[in-house]
């Protein structure tokens, strides 16, 4: 079984393409630029329904962790989806930045993927899937004591988030460590690349839901720190095939 693994590893290595995408354009969303991606992730969580109708964003910072852009992205991304009406923005001790009661039906739709934005989740989710086994499969034999105790203390991180934002960055890490923990070498560089190229295509989902799939997570945990390679391998495998059926099903709908 460790043959097959490193042989798969070997092969997704070769075939792995860098992505041709200049420094001013968001990996993972086609050609547009990093303000055009947020306001797309975000007014696509509204399409969906994801995000709600007077639903509060978290602040303009954690916007800009949850997503993975910087301040001055996120902030411009906000103010541009605020003079189109899809969010309202508020002043005082109760304000922020709120999605609007009635989103201007026209906007939401340009804010949609394309094919090829389709195609390419579809392509990094079959990529991550192969991974995600392989870094499990060493990290149940190679992690480190400190490791898993690092592990637990994420999925406690995450069991007491109250926004997807704060949730999203405690699971990068999550997932980060595990690829570490696995001592795969160079391996572990183009598994931490293909996941912060999936996590590009991140979009708002409800809490609730992101905290049911923290049960994984502390499976996972479990399942390391007892050395069972195949129930860890297998926790995985269904956690992100679920995770992603649903987290990314907006950008997959719309190659359909």
């Amino acid at each position: 079984m460790r043959r097959k693994v490193a042989d798969m590893t070997r092969q997704l290595e070769e075939t792995a393409e860098p992505s041709p995408i200049g420094a001013d354009r968001m990996p993972g969303t086609d050609r547009r630029t990093a303000i055009d991606a947020v306001r797309l992730r975000i007014g696509m969580a509204i399409s969906l329904g994801l995000l709600k109708p007077g639903e509060r964003l978290p602040d303009q910072e954690d916007v800009a962790l949850g997503l993975s852009v910087s301040p001055i992205t996120a902030r411009r991304a906000l103010a541009s989806l605020a003079e189109q009406g899809v969010v309202v923005r508020r002043r005082g001790r109760a304000g922020g930045t709120f999605v609007a009661d009635s989103p201007p039906s026209d906007v939401l739709a340009e804010l949609s993927a394309s094919p090829a934005e389709s195609q390419a989740v579809n392509r990094l989710v079959d990529r991550r899937l192969l991974f995600e086994c392989a870094v499990t499969h060493y990290a149940a034999l190679n992690a480190t004591p400190s490791q898993l105790d690092e592990l637990e203390r994420l999925t406690r991180d995450m069991a007491e988030a109250t926004d997807w934002s704060v949730y999203h960055q405690a699971d990068e890490r999550f997932h980060q460590l595990v690829g570490t923990a696995s001592g795969m070498g160079t391996a572990v560089e183009v598994y931490h690349e293909t996941l912060a190229e999936l996590y590009d295509y991140f979009i708002p989902y409800p809490i609730e839901k992101l905290l049911k799939s923290n049960h994984d997570h502390i499976a996972l945990v479990a399942a390391l720190r007892a050395g069972d390679i195949q129930e860890a391998v297998e926790v995985s495998r269904k956690h992100v095939d679920i995770l992603h059926r649903t987290m990314f099903m907006g950008l997959a709908q719309s190659g359909v």
